[in-house]
């Protein structure tokens, strides 16, 4: 039997551009995405894998050009030179060891660090680790819109919180996996991918936090329930779409943790959109061209004394 064939993308780019491709691979186009790090010699390559195994021609073709679509807007928007894409074929056998080459033990936030299970790390005194493996899923944690949530995440829980959490597009499970190590007392992670469902379910298991995480691929529609803290780490345009349902699963002076959005423009669409959903904006905070926003959800008598605005660093 012959091996499954998936489609690698490699763009060549303005380093300026990384994450804003990235974002767009994983949230558009359900990519899996591999880059290295700002300090490494080959920050501007961006790699991307199509989680569709044997894709047809046609379907290759309608990807890269709505890649290259994409790339050329995203260029003139920042004034600096169209990336350069170029397209090709590996073995299903090749995935594991091409994230293994640069995904190494690292400080996510201080006090959590994030290691790969190939990679033996000893925390040193106060500090949680998070151990995992991507498998075929996007999200190692090194996207600063994943350490900008858990900054806003545990700003909001605490050890004797026993907040009950969702996390929204959940990938490989490291909201989740956190909240639960910032005080959360029960977390559901959903994702549409099945290959983030498995990773995050694994990764879950094997940090030994099953109990107070589970993992499911049911849509946010059929979701019932409320729960006092929900994240979700996308991009603008879907988080625009799963408002009504993000607004009906939040708890009457909820907090309602969103990211994947850039600075300027889209950061300030966002908080007028979900401000005239009943939400009120806590803390905005920025990570070179990335956003993350904290509001809480003003419907009831307690959303008044909840949590107050934090002042360090938070702009309206």
């Amino acid at each position: 039997m012959n091996a499954n064939r998936w489609l690698k993308i490699t763009i060549e780019t303005d380093p300026m551009l990384v994450e804003p491709i990235s974002d767009f691979l994983v949230g558009v186009i359900d990519a899996g995405v591999e880059t290295g790090a700002p300090d490494e010699p080959n920050f501007g390559t961006v790699i991307c894998y199509v989680q569709k195994a044997n894709p047809e021609p046609e379907e290759v073709t309608e990807i890269i050009a709505k890649i290259s679509s994409y790339l050329i807007e995203l260029a003139e928007v920042f004034k600096v030179p169209t990336p350069v894409l170029a397209s090709s074929f590996f073995a299903e056998e090749d995935w594991s060891s091409t994230w293994k080459e640069h995904f190494k033990p690292f400080v996510i936030v201080p006090g959590l660090v994030i290691a790969p299970t190939w990679e033996e790390y000893r925390p040193t005194a106060g500090e949680a680790v998070i151990t995992m493996d991507p498998g075929m899923a996007f999200g190692t944690g090194h996207h600063a819109t994943t350490s900008l949530s858990l900054e806003l995440l545990r700003r909001t829980l605490t050890a004797d919180s026993a907040m009950r959490v969702l996390d929204v597009g959940t990938g490989t499970g490291i909201l989740g996996m956190a909240a639960v190590l910032f005080g959360a007392s029960s977390v559901l992670g959903i994702d549409n991918d099945p290959e983030a469902v498995a990773a995050a379910d694994a990764n879950v298991r094997r940090n030994a936090l099953d109990r107070q995480m589970q993992v499911t691929s049911t849509p946010l529609s059929e979701l019932s329930g409320q729960y006092q803290i929900v994240v979700a780490n996308i991009v603008h345009d879907v988080l625009l779409d799963l408002a009504e349902d993000l607004t009906r699963l939040i708890d009457g002076g909820g907090i309602l943790i969103l990211s994947g959005i850039l600075v300027g423009e889209q950061a300030a669409n966002i908080e007028r959109f979900f401000g005239g959903k009943g939400f009120t904006l806590l803390d905005l905070e920025e990570r070179k061209e990335w956003a993350a926003l904290r509001f809480q959800k003003v419907n009831s008598t307690i959303a008044k004394t909840l949590l107050p605005r934090d002042g360090a660093g938070a702009s309206a």
